[in-house]
This record gives C-alpha cells, structure tokens and sequence, in this order.
C-alpha cells in the first residue's frame, strides 16, 4: 500500500504554478506526466500559448462504467509570495498543500495502490486543468465537453474538517453593468444632465434586494465606479456584482429579475448594458448522486460524511452536465489562498486508503 511521499509533494509545493505562470504550471504538469506513465495512463496535452496546458490522463478503456478524476495544476500565488515547503508533526506547509496539489496527490498514490493490487487499470481517467483559480475560463468548455464520456466523477477538492465530501456547491456569476448618462454642469446646466451615479444607486439597491439568504442566494455589489466630480452630473457609472445561488429555479428567478432591472430607467436620458455571466453553475444534491454514495457506503461498510459549500470548483461545471459528482477527495487542510496554507498528514493517510479502496470496488463493478 502505498502511503503518502512528502518528500514528492514537496517537489511539486516547490514549483511555483500561479495560473499566469505558464512555465511553472507546466512544469508541475510534467513531473504528473512523469509520475502517469508508469501506471499505464496515456497523455492527451491541450496546449495552450497563455495558460499552462490542460492534462487528460486516460487508462485503457473496456466494457462498464467509466470514472473521471479532476483536479487542477494552479495555485494562487505570484512568485516570491508565498514559496517554500515545511512540515511539523501534524502538517505539512505551502501553496497548494490542500488546494489542491495534495488533492492530486491522493489521486495519484491511491492509483499506484490499484495498479499495485489489481496489475492494471482501466475506465479510470484523470483531468488536470491549467486555470482553475481564475475561474477556468479555458478549460470549463473542454470540461464540459469530457463528462459526457463518463458515469461518475471524482473532484480532489480539500476534504471537509471532518472528512466530508462535497454534494453541493452554489452556482456564481460576476456581471458588469454600465450606465450611460449625460454630462452637465452642476451649477448653470443641472436639469440638462442624466445622472448615471444616481441611476447605478437606484440599480444597486434593487441588485441587492434580490437576496435570499433563507434560500441560499446572495448579490452583492463589490464595486461602484462612475462621475467625473462634484461639479458634473455623472455621464457613467459601472456596478460589478455577483450572484451565488443553490438551485437552478433561483439562478432563473435572479437572472430574470437583473434583465428587467437593466432595462428599466429610473433616470430620464440614461441607458444601462448589461455583460458577463454565469462562471460556474450550480452543483445540486440529485437523486444518481445519492445513488453513487450509497453504493460507495455499501461497497467499503462506510457512512460517507456529506456537506455543502458557497465556494465553487470544477465540480459545478461537471455537475452541471447531469454526471453524479462527489468532491473533497483531497485532504483536509486550511488557510487556503492564503500564507498559511496547510494540509493534515493524518489526512493524507485517510484519503488515500478510502479513495484506493474505493477505485478497487469500482473496477470490481460494485460502484
């Protein structure tokens, strides 16, 4: 049984990956490819010029149900921010310790047990993407497009502090609205102006009284720009604001009320655009989900813990095409995004052992 090197996850702890540092995201995604191939994994590269590439592991494939592994190469962090590996008697330190290179690192030590036990492996594969922290602008397409190929998927996520899995993520966009107004000026012209300052006040309160926080759903208006000075009636504003919500019917009750929000002037002369987007939808508990943790609890005599999150992964953008999704594969750990990043050893030994197990049942055809 293989259990966890951290002499090999420091090596890649150790390589700064931030989503624009291409070399080092690359680089990271090598020393995976490195680590694949002897477990007879084959390597389809999605190259990209500005992000590192996007990484498709895939085993051979037979008969019966396919599995589909996802994690991401990228970290956080800018060269020279925070660098560097450490660990105590407990836990181990650095970028992306639990978020999420120790969430890969599960992945690939519980394949080496299977190849171990089993010779070799099959309809198991395993996605690595390049830009998952900025929102995976690049890769949510070919994310979504690669699911469809399979039954289930696996998100190698930090695990929860009392190793839960993830059965529900709220949905997230981020929008931008512009307001046109007229310019005028404030002492001898103010009845000629079209105040967009105004009318993005009127606009934000309405944003805002969207929120249902007995539903789970949020808008929040993170920015307001707009105006020239206090002697000129505004001739722009811009409102950034996102929405975050947990179920499909209120994502179309937001979006539908923020359309008739833009198109309604408050001000005389003034006209608003709306752009942007849904980023990630959202990830619903379904009824194939809960199917696929009662056949893991019965498979390895368990009781899966579950929970939901506010954050989003790329376990929405999977989810969202109707394959049962689990995520929080990865370790447990905290301070992620920040300098005190840090993951638990004991984890590690735990999610290795229950993922390894759990991939066993699976090429048995009990999951």
């Amino acid at each position: 049984m293989h259990q966890p090197n951290f002499e090999e996850l420091k090596e890649i702890i150790e390589i700064n990956s931030w989503t624009n540092n291409k070399t080092g995201v690359d680089r990271h995604g090598d020393r995976f490819a490195q680590w694949m191939e002897p477990l007879g994994f084959s390597l389809t590269r999605h190259r990209r010029e500005e992000i590192g590439d996007h990484l498709l592991f895939q085993s051979p494939h037979r008969a019966g149900k396919k599995l589909l592994l996802l994690g991401h190469l990228d970290t956080v962090f800018p060269p020279d921010t925070f660098e560097g590996f450490r660990e105590d008697e407990a836990w181990i330190y650095g970028a992306g310790v639990c978020d999420m290179k120790g969430g890969n690192y599960v992945a690939l030590q519980a394949l080496r047990n299977l190849k171990q036990s089993q010779g070799a492996i099959y309809n198991i594969d395993f996605l690595l993407v390049s830009d998952e922290e900025t929102g995976s602008d690049d890769s949510k397409m070919l994310s979504s497009q690669l699911a469809l190929d399979y039954d289930y998927c696996m998100v190698f996520e930090a695990a929860g502090v009392n190793n839960e899995v993830v059965i529900g993520r709220k949905g997230v966009g981020t929008f931008f609205l512009d307001i046109e107004g007229v310019a005028a000026h404030a002492g001898n012209h103010y009845a000629q102006g079209a105040d967009a300052n105004l009318e993005a006040a009127h606009k934000l309160i309405q944003l805002v009284a969207l929120t249902d926080l007995a539903q789970g759903t949020t808008v929040n208006v993170g920015k307001l720009s707009g105006g020239i000075g206090a002697n000129t009636i505004s001739p722009k504003a811009q409102l950034t604001f996102e929405i975050r919500y947990t179920t499909t019917q209120e994502r179309d009750r937001l979006l539908s009320a923020i359309r008739q929000i833009v198109a309604q002037s408050h001000i005389q002369g003034t006209t608003s655009t709306l752009s942007g987007g849904i980023q990630r939808d959202v990830m619903q508990p379904s009824p194939q989900q809960q199917q696929l943790i009662e056949r893991i609890n019965t498979a390895c005599g368990i009781t899966l813990p579950t929970e939901q999150r506010g954050g989003v992964s790329d376990a929405n953008i999977i989810a969202s095409q109707g394959i049962p999704t689990l995520d929080g594969w990865g370790p447990y750990g905290d301070g992620d995004h920040t300098i005190h990043e840090r993951a638990s050893k004991q984890s590690f030994v735990e999610r290795i052992a229950l993922v390894s197990e759990i991939f066993t049942h699976f090429t048995q055809g009990e999951i």
